[in-house]
């Protein structure tokens, strides 16, 4: 059994059967390089890896105090890729079955109060290009909760600002509408109106919304460099990424009372316990459920 071979195969499976994104592909091939990596070191043929060898493998990636979440998720695509070679390639067991995944605690996520993220915009020098530009991705990725990766392959055609709604392509590739606000619809359309049209646009990039100066679609890495020098910029201690504005945005509508079911379509949360999470954030949702359903408030 050749791991090339498997690997490209296991690929196909994950994008046309399994229909997953780039992104989830990427990751279970880089999963089922690690373990390759580890059985080429220990002189292991695909065929002969068992259940000691997977639990070996993952003693050894722990010592690199990876958290129980990448530990989880590690081993869910080891789960796949083994019941795959059991599917195609007619592999006996799936050495990877029985092993317990680590236990996984919900942690609070980190979110900003809307005076940061009125500073943090504000900090954004709009006498560039690339400040209008910035500044129409930051009010997006508020005013809309995106993902970073939905935000840069948002396209001009799945814009419907008369409406007030756009559509992206999330997880899964499942697509969502999102309302967008008037400040994301006002600043995305000078953007396109005054900015846009005057930079060269390479062949093939022409959908994407937010491109950057050579005229290609906006990397995920560069919305992080934006968001990190505006941090830095306005001396902000807190540690953030662009999950942070879909984290507050989440935590805002949640703290303004809006409905959890709701808030759950808007971000693409499949399970609404992972929506759920948003109301320990807010401090006075708790208060007032103690105070209006606990028999000695």
């Amino acid at each position: 059994m050749d791991w090339l071979a498997c690997k490209k195969d296991f690929k196909r499976y994950l994008q046309f059967e399994r229909s997953l994104s780039q992104n989830s592909i990427d990751a279970y091939l880089n999963d089922v390089n690690k373990l390759e990596s580890f059985c080429t070191y220990k002189q292991l043929d695909l065929a002969e890896v068992n259940t000691r060898n997977i639990q070996q493998f993952l003693m050894f990636v722990n010592e690199f105090h990876i958290s129980p979440y990448t530990q989880a998720r590690l081993l869910s695509g080891l789960k796949t890729f083994f019941a795959f070679l059991q599917l195609e390639y007619e592999l006996p067991t799936n050495p990877a079955a029985l092993l317990e995944t680590p236990r996984i605690s919900r942690k609070i996520p980190s979110v900003l109060n809307i005076q940061e993220i009125d500073q943090l915009i504000a900090a954004i020098d709009l006498s560039s290009a690339e400040g209008t530009r910035n500044k129409a991705i930051l009010e997006t990725l508020y005013g809309c909760g995106l993902r970073v990766s939905e935000l840069v392959n948002l396209k001009i055609s799945n814009l419907f600002l008369d409406v007030e709604f756009v559509k992206v392509e999330g997880k899964g590739n499942k697509e969502r509408l999102i309302p967008i606000g008037q400040q994301a619809i006002k600043y995305l359309k000078i953007y396109l109106a005054e900015i846009r049209p005057n930079q060269p646009i390479k062949a093939g990039q022409e959908d994407y919304v937010f491109l950057n100066r050579r005229g290609s679609q906006l990397s995920r890495v560069m919305v992080f460099i934006i968001i990190k020098d505006l941090a830095k910029k306005i001396n902000l201690t807190k540690v953030i990424s662009p999950h942070t504005f879909r984290h507050s945005f989440a935590s805002h509508l949640v703290e303004g009372g809006a409905d959890l079911r709701a808030v759950q379509d808007m971000l693409g949360h499949e399970s609404i316990t992972t929506t759920e999470i948003y109301t320990h954030i807010d401090k006075d949702y708790l208060q007032s459920v103690i105070t209006q359903y606990h028999p000695r408030s």
